[in-house]
């Protein structure tokens, strides 16, 4: 009995120490497990280290880039173009709304040839037969109607798409929120 009882403590002195050891290991070491202890000590009783301690293991999400809407910015500020698609044009006449049109369609015309470089990404004209050869970019042409096999593929244009080849577009002045695609206006009278 006292050689059972003997193995029985080496056993759980020895597990003991394995479990320590891997515990220590898991914090990187002996320092580290102590910094670990210390943190959790601290955050129990002290709010604001503790939601410090928070923040850094859940950053909140980076604020997203407003580079994509500053060119409808542009459009917005040079043919009030956001204008015209969020108004209902229901009541107006189809004159009404084909000379408001025409003049929007100027000015954002202008505003894109003015910052964007815009450039088809086939060069053949819309109606063409074209060949889709094996390894195309599927980002760059959408094969569509009745597409089966493997490439290459014959069919017809239908539209030469658009890559951007260039933009010129200013970065707003520090501190400007980028959101603000118009700012509201108010007239005081």
């Amino acid at each position: 009995m006292e050689m059972f009882l003997g193995g029985l403590a080496a056993g759980l002195v020895v597990g003991a120490a394995a479990t320590a050891g891997y515990f220590i290991a898991r914090a990187g070491g002996t320092r580290h497990l102590g910094a670990g202890l210390r943190v959790a000590k601290r955050s129990a009783s002290d709010l604001a280290f503790a939601t410090k301690v928070d923040q850094l293991f859940n950053p909140p999400p980076p604020k997203p880039s407003a580079e994509p809407v500053r060119l409808l910015a542009i459009l917005q500020r040079e043919a009030r173009l956001l204008d015209f698609l969020m108004e209902n044009i229901a009541p107006y006449s189809d004159d009404q709304v084909g000379a408001s049109v025409r003049d929007i369609h100027r000015k954002a015309q202008a505003a894109l040839a003015k910052h964007v470089t815009l450039e088809p990404i086939l060069p053949q004209e819309e109606g063409a037969s074209v060949t889709v050869p094996a390894g195309f970019d599927p980002a760059s042409v959408r094969l569509i109607g009745n597409v089966a096999g493997n490439p290459p593929f014959t069919g017809t244009l239908t539209h030469a798409g658009w890559r951007v080849r260039s933009m010129n577009m200013l970065k707003p002045p520090e501190g400007q929120d980028e959101f603000v695609l118009m700012p509201a206006e108010v007239e005081i009278t």
